[in-house]
């Protein structure tokens, strides 16, 4: 091990990983996210970090069952009570009055699992949408009128850290700047010696804001095999990840027919890949719902009205020539959908993908690194603290001529930024102005201009012009 090692070892002892490409062979064939894998590893360790990998394979055959698995044929025909470490996904069905359950990588249909009451209300935790965790599954034989289906008989959810907010800022003081946005990276499950310099750094763990800050929305054009899909599909079990298909109201906001919430209120944040190929059903009505909900928070269908906090991100690819984009308008490669000035000015932030390398060997993580599932665990705990907002506002100046969805684009992003780089702030007197300018106000405002330009080629009822925000009692250029 390297220095660096040793200090994060010795930081985070039981939320700490090490973590080389080999090791995370035995996992071949097995369709598991990061944050299942790396418990898996962390379980498997010793305190050396020395693997167990003959328990592991164990595990992994006993409890996580791959695709071609006879689970159905196991519980059905000779009676089996098993239990398996598994995603699955809840829903209600009011007309049958009945709670119901799927798991799709089995082929474990709606129609076919069912969770008896008692267990739901034994185990509040059981609501609507996906979810990862630890289930034991029964089968029961029709009986009368009714069919026989695969009963969830016990359950517990998959979360085995509970983190302790102040200790994570408390130890993030011992690390420098630099080092903790390599810390960042490695945990994304990349190699900070990769990369070319720290801005290059700084734009990829942007990809991270909207894991720690609510009603934040992104959008991201690159070239393929920058890893954009990697990180938004596979490391937080708070993120929803879409890719391809047709997107519904139903499916986002609520669904009358089902009398059931969209993804939207499940989620930390909301993935939109290749989003070229992307359909979108009712538009009109649909892209209505989304300019209420990224305005506000807020989404109205029929007569039910809901609050969430889940961030919009939209990835796409873009052409590019010599490693730049073909064309100065980058919105013009998204879907008509998108082809709306209204609709894009909700977005606070852009992503230019483009900046960052493909990703490659070099780019594979080789050390000690977090935990995924306690560092997105993490993430998501910061989500909720309002200490940072709070702390952007008294710091930030804003003229009164300022437009109010660029200086709540900027309030957004610094406080997503805060968050993410500066966890042990707890009050304006506690913030580093010049690295807060660096770190926080200066990306927060280039993501948010290239919104703005794009908007003013787009549309030009819009102006490129920023409005020129600075810190209280500083001026930074």
């Amino acid at each position: 091990m390297n220095p660096f090692d040793e200090k994060i070892k010795s930081s985070f002892p039981d939320e700490s990983v090490y973590k080389i490409p080999e090791r995370y062979s035995i996992f071949s064939g097995k369709n598991l996210p990061s944050f299942i894998k790396d418990w898996l590893i962390r379980k498997f360790s010793d305190e050396n970090g020395e693997l167990d990998s003959s328990g592991l394979l164990l595990f992994l055959e006993k409890h996580i069952p791959h695709k071609n698995s006879d689970i159905k044929n196991r519980i059905r025909t000779y009676g089996e009570e098993i239990t398996i470490l598994t995603r699955f996904i809840v829903e209600t069905d009011i007309l049958k009055n009945v709670l119901r359950f799927s798991i799709p990588d089995l082929g474990i249909k709606n129609n076919e699992g069912r969770i008896p009451d008692y267990v739901a209300r034994k185990h509040k935790e059981l609501k609507e949408g996906e979810m990862w965790g630890v289930i034991s599954l029964l089968y029961k034989p029709p009986e009368g009128k009714e069919k026989g289906c695969i009963d969830l008989t016990d359950f517990k959810p998959f979360k085995p850290y509970e983190v302790d907010v102040e200790y994570f800022r408390q130890t993030r003081k011992a690390f420098s700047i630099e080092e903790w946005i390599d810390l960042l990276i490695r945990s994304m499950e990349y190699n900070p010696e990769g990369f070319t310099h720290l801005t290059q750094k700084l734009l990829f763990i942007s990809r991270l804001l909207i894991f720690t800050e609510p009603n934040l929305n992104i959008l991201e054009l690159a070239p393929k095999g920058t890893g954009k899909s990697y990180i938004f599909g596979n490391l937080s079990k708070y993120g929803w990840l879409i890719s391809g298909g047709t997107i519904t109201r139903a499916k986002l906001f609520y669904d009358i027919s089902k009398n059931s919430m969209g993804i939207i209120n499940h989620f930390d944040f909301v993935s939109m890949d290749e989003i070229e190929t992307i359909k979108f059903s009712d538009e009109n009505e649909l892209q209505g719902a989304l300019k209420n909900y990224l305005e506000s928070g807020v989404f109205t269908v029929a007569n039910i009205r809901k609050t969430a906090s889940a961030g919009l991100m939209l990835l796409g690819n873009l052409p590019l020539l010599d490693n730049q984009p073909i064309h100065h308008n980058y919105l013009a490669t998204l879907p008509s959908f998108f082809q709306s000035s209204a609709l894009m000015d909700r977005f606070h932030g852009f992503i230019e993908g483009w900046k960052l390398q493909r990703i490659n060997e070099n780019l594979k993580v080789k050390g000690y690194t977090l935990n995924v599932e306690y560092f997105t665990e993490m993430l998501h705990s910061l989500r909720n603290i309002p200490d940072y907002s709070y702390i952007v506002s008294e710091l930030l100046h804003i003229p009164k001529t300022a437009d109010t969805r660029d200086t709540t684009a900027i309030k957004k992003l610094c406080s997503a930024y805060l968050k993410l780089l500066f966890p042990d702030v707890q009050s304006p007197a506690d913030v580093n102005k010049e690295h807060f300018n660096t770190f926080c106000l200066k990306p927060a405002m280039e993501k948010r201009s290239i919104i703005r330009k794009q908007l003013a080629l787009m549309d030009n009822e819009y102006k490129e012009d920023m409005p020129n925000l600075s810190i209280n009692g500083d001026k930074y250029v």
